[in-house]
């Protein structure tokens, strides 16, 4: 007996071939559309041709006979970064806003947002994967470790434009972190120079073989509240947009590397009863706020985010309270 599958919600958009070839990718053309001339494959019980965009839950009959080929492996991009539909589905819950022009994500961490060679899931093709007939392209960045807002454009002029915001920092991002330290002015601007997770004062080359240049970093921060006389939220505004920025001048600038910071020493002495709370080993930094301008409308937008919830056993027991 023939089967009928319904669309999910990350399959609306697709056409019928490509729907088929996702779930049976052994499938001959040849024999697809000679059951579509049969009538053998319907979506909601009409016949088609094999073009058809299907809708998020619509009905597709798949006759007896392609049960026998392979049905989807785990997607595989041209970086070997495999994904499934649950994946998909996954990412697709996180999203909090979604236009012609833009989709904006609240990204757990561990997540990449770019992909490249060893890296499994990213969030640019998934994206790309859940917007099959829009240009999804990045705009800005967040490390992978680092949780929060992250907006993708979703057409080329969009894209242009946004880029154009970050770069020249008309849009607005800020970010919520716990240090490992306690943080004694309450509030600054860290203005210094980066290079390679290193921090200096002026922006002379480095005699590293290379003769490359650090860049300028600049960062607004804001001590929200305190804890124990070794932890301290903090709020962080970032006027450049540097690798590792907020990790590098929490670290070596406050003294207070960011909590789950393995790199740059955020697991230093703490109070047992606080490390007890810390029941994983994540970053606990999070772009909770962002504000730009939209590149069709013109209308000026800000998204906050939820705080995700390996961060809320420490936000009680410390009561702390992010307005």
């Amino acid at each position: 007996m023939a089967d009928f599958i319904t669309v999910s919600a990350v399959e609306d958009g697709a056409r019928l071939l490509r729907w088929f070839l996702r779930h049976f990718p052994s499938l001959p053309l040849r024999e697809f559309y000679k059951l579509c001339r049969g009538g053998q494959i319907r979506v909601n019980s009409k016949r088609c041709k094999g073009q058809e965009i299907l809708h998020e839950g619509d009905s597709v009959r798949v006759p007896p006979t392609i049960k026998t080929y392979t049905k989807l492996p785990e997607k595989k991009t041209e970086s070997g970064e495999k994904f499934s539909l649950s994946d998909l589905e996954a990412l697709r819950k996180t999203i909090i806003y979604n236009d012609d022009d833009i989709v904006v994500f609240n990204k757990p961490a561990g997540l990449a947002v770019q992909g490249g060679t060893g890296i499994r899931k990213s969030v640019d093709k998934m994206a790309a994967a859940l917007f099959p007939y829009s240009k999804v392209s990045l705009v800005h960045r967040l490390d992978k470790e680092t949780s929060g807002l992250l907006v993708v454009a979703k057409s080329q002029r969009a894209a242009q434009k946004l880029s154009y915001a970050f770069q020249n920092k008309t849009a607005h991002k800020e970010y919520l972190a716990l240090l490992n330290g306690d943080v004694k002015e309450p509030y600054g601007v860290i203005d210094n120079y980066v290079l390679k997770g290193q921090v200096f004062n002026s922006p002379e080359r480095i005699n590293n073989g290379t003769g490359q240049r650090p860049q300028r970093a600049i960062t607004e921060y804001r001590v929200l509240s305190r804890a124990s006389g070794m932890l301290s939220w903090v709020q962080f505004s970032p006027k450049t947009g540097r690798t590792h920025q907020l990790r590098l001048h929490s670290a070596f600038c406050l003294n207070a590397p960011i909590v789950g910071d393995d790199l740059y020493g955020g697991h230093g002495n703490m109070d047992a009863i606080l490390q007890s709370v810390l029941t994983t080993n994540k970053l606990f930094l999070f772009a909770y706020k962002i504000t730009f301008q939209h590149p069709g409308t013109g209308k000026i937008m800000t998204f906050s985010a939820t705080v995700p919830d390996f961060m809320k056993p420490v936000m009680d027991l410390l009561e702390f309270k992010l307005s």
